[in-house]
């Protein structure tokens, strides 16, 4: 009977949110405080619970779990696992506790820091989950606990949990997550795309139109992936082998217009060994796609992950050497790539690792620094997550964690769920090092990992010490061996 509440609560929201005026329908409660003590003695702040109960979800026939922006697969239950985050905060500076201490009622060495729920509906759609702790960073607030659901009519249920709103007020609360909700960029609506994006950003790029395929030549083939928002075809398109990225109609909204327009973009302006191969797109609706070269060898996470695959550090070094030189590239040509991943880079038939995938690349700002949240949580930069200024040095955390799974084949954080990785990774949460590792690569990994990214090294740096290091490992085997 204690969940009876919030069933019919969840019922309201979700109620609500069939109204495409009222997308995201959200409500606010306070649940809690927690009892909180500065220390005199060290400089920590110790948080002890006065719970009250945290109903914050519940499970039933009504909803299914929904993983974010992973591709890897879970078995399914009925809610996500609670965070358990440390809550214990650092305060390093005895003027800075001082004044903690007296901006909160009661004992100058005791505070109460209230907790809050909010639960949000709209049309379960990729990069939800993102956007939606996007507008809750944006008003200060710290996520505590996710429960993440979707109905098999394909709405979304999202129970945060988070703390940062400094007094029970659920009025101004409300209020400011209405004002966030307004400002933040993308569609909540889920209503159809007006096409004004595309014909935008195809507007201001070239008329040579030497790259607006003819889709009478083009032969589609074997479905060879499905995605969220589209398929991917194996085809011929000129007696060529290529691969063909469809975007669904109904799927479209103008946030993936903007991406669609944003990669033909990018596509069109590189070129190199190891970046995937353009060859054209069809920028008419209502089929827009995408048509690249066809990668034989499929993914590295495939090749991984799937096939079980162990590398020899030869072949791991030529695979990271690679990725390096196409990402060097891109950066060299001021791309940010923003989801580098194992998923994202492709082989040939000489096992020729490329760069691939380049919906949420963009080109970096003039100042140098982007803000907006993107990519795949398990890949993702800490500066990133925090919604910080970031610049390129994102994508070599990025890669960091790419040349982890290359060393181990296995999944990043593969207990945790995208978003408890994504909020231990904020905390220097990293991937369990293994001590079979060869020690340079194991020093080069935490230092691309830093979360302070200026102490990054570049792509370039990178390329110089992994290739060093496999003329060191040939020259050291024998030559049958070899």
């Amino acid at each position: 009977m204690d969940r009876v509440e919030d069933v019919l609560l969840h019922q309201r929201i979700l109620a609500e949110a069939k109204d495409p005026e009222k997308r995201p329908a959200f409500h606010v409660r306070f649940l809690e405080h927690l009892q909180s003590r500065l220390d005199g003695d060290d400089d920590d702040i110790w948080i002890s619970h006065t719970s009250k109960g945290c109903n914050s979800t519940h499970g039933g026939d009504m909803a299914h779990t929904r993983n974010g922006d992973c591709e890897v697969d879970f078995v399914p239950c009925s809610k996500l696992e609670d965070l358990n985050l440390d809550v214990r905060k650092n305060v390093d500076d005895s003027e800075t506790r001082k004044d903690l201490a007296e901006s909160f009622s009661g004992r100058q060495d005791t505070f109460h820091l209230p907790v809050h729920e909010i639960i949000f509906s709209t049309i379960d759609k990729p990069k939800l989950l993102s956007q939606l702790s996007a507008v809750l960073s944006d008003i200060g607030l710290n996520i505590r606990e996710a429960h993440v659901f979707s109905t098999t009519d394909g709405y979304s249920l999202d129970i945060f949990v988070v703390d940062g709103w400094p007094i029970e007020d659920t009025d101004g609360l409300h209020k400011a997550l209405a004002k966030a909700i307004a400002g933040s960029e993308g569609s909540w609506s889920g209503s159809s795309p007006s096409h004004s994006a595309i014909e935008k950003a195809m507007a201001a790029q070239p008329k040579n139109g030497d790259w607006e395929i003819n889709k009478r030549l083009l032969k589609l083939g074997e479905k060879i992936a499905n995605g969220s928002c589209g398929d991917l075809y194996r085809g011929i398109y000129q007696a060529r082998d290529v691969a063909v990225k469809i975007l669904r109609s109904e799927h479209l909204n103008e946030a993936l217009e903007v991406e669609f327009a944003q990669e033909v973009m990018i596509l069109r302006e590189v070129r190199h060994k190891n970046v995937v191969q353009f060859i054209g797109a069809c920028t008419k609706f209502p089929e827009l796609c995408i048509v690249t070269e066809f990668m034989p060898g499929g993914s590295l996470y495939d090749f991984l992950h799937k096939n079980h695959n162990v590398l020899e550090l030869s072949l791991l070094l030529r695979f990271a050497i690679d990725i390096c030189k196409g990402m060097d590239y891109l950066h060299h040509n001021n791309i940010i790539h923003r989801d580098l991943k194992t998923a994202n880079l492709l082989m040939d038939t000489n096992n020729v690792v490329k760069v691939a995938d380049f919906g949420v690349a963009r080109f970096q700002n003039p100042e140098g620094v982007m803000t907006a949240e993107t990519g795949t949580y398990r890949w993702m930069a800490p500066e990133v997550i925090n919604h910080q200024p970031y610049d390129q040095k994102a994508d070599v955390f990025s890669f960091s964690v790419v040349l982890w799974e290359l060393v181990t084949a296995k999944i990043p954080y593969e207990n945790l769920t995208p978003l408890q990785a994504a909020l231990g990774v904020r905390q220097g949460l990293r991937p369990e090092l293994s001590n079979n590792t060869h020690p340079k690569l194991l020093d080069l990994m935490q230092r691309c990992w830093e979360g302070d990214s200026s102490k990054r090294p570049s792509f370039a740096e990178i390329t110089t010490e992994l290739e060093d290091l496999l003329h060191e490992i040939e020259a050291n085997t024998e030559p049958d061996n070899r």
